[in-house]
Formats: C-alpha cells, structure tokens, sequence
C-alpha cells in the first residue's frame, strides 16, 4: 500500500473493530453457523479449520500485509466479519473477500450501516471496491445491489465446488 495508512478502526463509526486470529476462530464459527443459507451456496460448511484456513487465504499477487480479516464488535460480541484485501486486482482497488453478519443483527441496516461507513473510509483510498458473490445467492446479490455494488459482466467457476462465482464493483467518489 504505497504511502497508504489505513486505520481499520475508522471503518466504522458504530462498532469496535481489531483484527481477528486463531483465538477467535470459535466466535467466527459461531457466527458463520448462524448463517447455513450462505454455505447452501458457497461450501464447505463452516469448520475450525476452514476459517483458519480462510483466515490466511490470498488471492493472486497478494501478500499477508495486504489482508486484514477484521471482526466488528459491539462489547464482546461479534457483530460482522470482513475480510479486505487492499491493492487487489489492482492498486486502486480494495476488494471485499468475504462479509457475514452475526444472524441476530439480520435484517436491520445493520449489514448496509456496516458498508457504507468502510466505503466512506475507503474511498480516501481507493477508487473501487469489488467483490464476488456465488451467482445461486439471490439473498447475496440483493445485499450488494442495495448497497450500490454493480455486475461487472465478469465471473468465474470455483475449481472444487464449482459454483459460479459473479464480480460486483462499486466506484467510490
């Protein structure tokens, strides 16, 4: 991130945030459990040892100091799940590799509040944030329309699971 000093506190206005690790493996279980319809679509099912192994995966031309996999917290409890990963594909882009909500915080803004403030932080940053949903996850594809994120035209098949995977981007002014 040349001469980027992103501070992953200022992604949020509302909640406390830190980035997570293998201590917290058992409270972003939990919240992913919460949430079966999304593995319906994207498996494997959550496991100790798929969120570690999440926690550290990277996409191409990255390295760990561009990842930061970060949990939104409101006191003790885990509100959301985000994992970033700054210059990826390029370096004006920031792309959301996973986000999940605690179940209970479903379905109130809560998700929406949660991106719109990162996104205020990130276009100090960055000129677009992209992301990919599976194609299957109609409730997926509403969340990230609602929040202004459009198609791209772009997708690719997962190589194991072989779901289809659709690129969104938002440009951020």
């Amino acid at each position: 991130m040349a001469n980027r000093k992103i501070f992953l506190k200022q992604l949020s206005n509302s909640y406390q945030l830190r980035r997570l690790t293998k201590e917290d493996i058992s409270c972003v279980l939990e919240l992913c459990k919460g949430n079966p319809y999304y593995y319906k679509h994207c498996p494997p099912s959550p496991t100790p040892e798929n969120i570690k192994r999440d926690m550290r995966a990277l996409p191409p031309r990255t390295t760990k100091k561009d990842k930061r996999y970060i949990g939104f917290f409101q006191g003790a409890e885990l509100i959301a799940v985000m994992d970033l990963i700054f210059n990826y594909p390029n370096s004006e882009t920031c792309f959301i590799g996973f986000f999940m909500m605690n179940k209970k915080y479903q379905g109130q803004g809560i998700g929406s509040q949660i991106i719109q403030n990162a996104l205020e932080y990130l276009k100090n940053f960055y000129k677009t944030v992209r992301l990919g949903y599976v194609s299957t996850n109609e409730q997926a594809k509403r969340f990230w329309l609602k929040n202004g994120f459009k198609y791209t035209g772009k997708e690719y098949r997962d190589s194991q699971y072989l779901y289809v995977v659709k690129i969104m981007a938002k440009e951020l002014k």
